[in-house]
């Protein structure tokens, strides 16, 4: 549980929170139960620290305040649309003996012993959180699922998870899925286009290419072959001169 040290706040103007936040500082509220709002501020590097952790919103925090100490959760944060730095924080103050609903976040252990997981299986997560109703006195800061034996085809259920005494999930009509460990996707990838062929085509181009030019030779010798012949019939058919 973390604790952090917070100071009350007395702005009443616009003005007076952007000094404020100019200093450093973030203005919050504390809300809920019986007792009245309490308006206080805490540093931007606390706030910091705070929303770094994973299960932030479920986290209950400890607030020294005038020497009492309250215990709070992070309700809804606020940031500033240029800067995106934080400019106001609400706190949910835990009251004794009531119930609160949060999303609490789903942490998957063992996964080194699963043989599914070991065989090429792949973790599909379907859950990365789930809204639990959880006692003030028992909120858990994240749900265990172990991974321990747990086969390809293996479907992790809210039933078979451990949960702390009175705390249930918020869906109560059926048992839901948060997790399987499916089988591997394999990708086929697309063939290779054959080098033979093209190598083929070029080679019946060219084999192509030279009979065109073989057959234009031989029409070529043809025709002079033709016009030697020709010659010779005609000196054959020459009239014989008279002495």
């Amino acid at each position: 549980m973390s604790a952090i040290e917070v100071s009350i706040r007395n702005t009443e103007t616009k003005g007076q929170l952007s000094k404020l936040r100019s200093n450093g500082n973030v203005p919050a509220i504390i809300y809920g139960g019986s007792e009245k709002n309490q308006t206080i501020t805490l540093t931007k590097k606390q706030v910091s620290t705070l929303i770094e952790k994973e299960n932030f919103a479920s986290n209950v925090i400890t607030l020294k305040l005038d020497g009492s100490e309250l215990k709070v959760l992070p309700r809804e944060i606020s940031f500033d649309t240029v800067s995106d730095e934080p400019i106001h924080i609400d706190f949910l103050r835990i009251v004794s003996g009531s119930n609160i609903n949060l999303e609490i976040p789903v942490k998957f252990i063992n996964n080194d012993k699963s043989p599914g997981l070991k065989r090429g299986g792949v973790l599909n997560i379907v859950r990365r959180k789930v809204e639990l109703k959880c006692p003030t006195e028992s909120i858990p800061k994240e749900i265990i699922v172990d991974l321990n034996e747990l086969d390809i085809g293996a479907s992790i259920k809210i039933s078979s998870v451990n949960l702390p005494e009175k705390v249930m999930p918020t869906i109560s009509d059926r048992d839901f899925v948060i997790a399987t460990v499916a089988a591997p996707t394999i990708v086929k990838e697309p063939e290779k286009p054959s080098e033979t062929t093209e190598e083929g085509s070029e080679g019946e181009a060219t084999a192509t290419s030279e009979a065109t030019t073989d057959s234009k030779d031989d029409k070529s010798k043809t025709s002079d072959g033709d016009k030697k012949d020709g010659d010779k019939k005609e000196e054959q058919k020459s009239p014989v001169e008279k002495k």
